[in-house]
């Protein structure tokens, strides 16, 4: 059902972009713009991982530095079938932790100080699950999508306002009238809608990775423990991260520099969470 809202969210995302760049641009200004927000999200799908893991100080953790992350992690990755993640450890207090890479091949799992300090051994495997389950999903390359559309749909509005102030819409008086209300809606409106079911993705891939994370330990409920822990931990401890790093967190962090009202939040509410997981049934 969450691959399903997922599909839907990006088919409506290219009916949102198809209509703006008819509107504007006709077929052709609608391929640049899909074209040029290509290019640049695809710069982004292969070195995200690198930007993300420097941009929160992530550093390679060894066997030695820390033994219990990776047995855990060689468990479950092998219970997965998955190749070993490189590990990386965030020296933040603030617990949490992300997955990144365009691939399971080229996949990093990062994880803070402060995630290794709460955590016992049922809840870091709930948390590491999670984390290899976005990696199992391709959700890198989904969100890559996602933001390539809504890339484009922000590109054709924003060439739309430039057209507007420059070129007019010509025709007759109540014609130009009426078109020059509909684009503005249009301009106001799409880019809006284009962010929201971008976010909407987002949440939809964090109850997948927390169902898909769930099946892989074979019960939910170090999941739904560390869940509460780090709700609990990240009110009171602000992380120093960026915005676009942290959308890749298990839990949106306290952040000093931006606080997101629910509606933008890159992350479904933590108690939702928790409900979905304790209402799973998991056969073994």
């Amino acid at each position: 059902m969450k691959t399903l809202k997922t599909a839907f969210l990006l088919t409506a995302l290219t009916l949102v972009l198809l209509a703006i760049g008819q509107a504007f641009g006709g077929r052709g200004g609608m391929t640049i713009a899909l074209i040029f927000a290509f290019v640049m999200n695809m710069g982004a799908y292969f070195f995200s991982d690198k930007i993300a893991l420097m941009s929160s100080g992530a550093q390679p953790v060894t066997r030695e530095q820390s033994p219990r992350l990776y047995a855990v992690m060689e468990r479950l990755a092998g219970k997965a079938n998955l190749p070993m993640p490189k590990l990386y450890l965030i020296p933040q207090p603030a617990p949490n932790a992300f997955a990144t890479g365009r691939n399971p091949s080229h996949a990093s799992v990062a994880v803070t100080a402060g995630l290794l300090q709460i955590m016992d051994d049922e809840e870091l495997e709930g948390v590491i699950a999670h984390e290899l389950s976005h990696v199992r999903n391709y959700d890198i390359l989904t969100s890559s999508i996602a933001a390539t559309l809504a890339g484009a749909i922000t590109w054709v509005a924003s060439m739309g306002r430039w057209a507007m102030i420059f070129g007019g819409w010509g025709g007759r008086d109540d014609d130009r009238e009426g078109g020059a209300i509909g684009a503005i809606l249009m301009l106001i409106l799409a880019p809006l809608a284009a962010l929201l079911l971008q976010l909407g993705i987002s949440r939809q891939r964090e109850y997948q990775a927390d169902a898909s994370g769930a099946l892989m330990v074979g019960h939910p409920y170090g999941l739904m423990k560390a869940l509460e822990k780090l709700g609990a931990f990240n009110k009171r401890i602000p992380m120093d991260i960026s915005p676009s790093t942290s959308a890749l967190c298990i839990v949106a962090p306290l952040n000093t520099r931006q606080l997101m009202s629910s509606l933008f939040s890159t992350h479904p509410p933590l108690e939702k969470r928790i409900e979905v997981l304790r209402n799973m049934q998991i056969t073994r």
